[in-house]
């Protein structure tokens, strides 16, 4: 099955460009994959500006991001894998969602859990109180 994650990516993107704001992207930048400009790297993370005009090619795969875009004036490709992505919000608002970690390449879902059977119960019985 494949991973809900880009999907829910894509939707909450659009929702934030369709109500006029400004769509940021937190990153890991540690994970491997990530191409980022590690100048603006803080504490292992990177929040990128994904508003329209800010980038150019963006493309929002089933696994990964990218984009081109500018860093102090120097253009730059972005490569960003979607395990890498931990959250898409509106920088307005704050508005958005924030993911959970994952393992890289975890994207099935977890083995089903066998049914849980309660004890029998003991069969009602009726008294006769005088």
């Amino acid at each position: 099955m494949n991973s809900l994650k880009p999907y829910l990516i894509r939707a909450i993107y659009d929702w934030i460009l369709d109500n006029s704001f400004t769509p940021f992207m937190l990153v890991d930048a540690a994970i491997d994959g990530t191409l980022v400009p590690e100048a603006f790297v803080e504490e292992g993370r990177i929040v990128l500006n994904l508003r329209p005009e800010a980038i150019k090619s963006l493309d929002l795969g089933n696994d990964f991001v990218s984009f081109n875009t500018r860093f102090s004036g120097k253009p730059m490709q972005v490569h960003v894998p979607i395990q890498a992505v931990l959250a898409l919000y509106a920088q307005e608002n704050g508005r958005g969602m924030v993911f959970d970690q994952e393992e890289a390449g975890d994207d099935t879902a977890p083995p089903p859990q066998p049914p849980v059977t309660e004890p029998p119960k003991a069969r009602p019985a009726l008294r006769v109180v005088k």
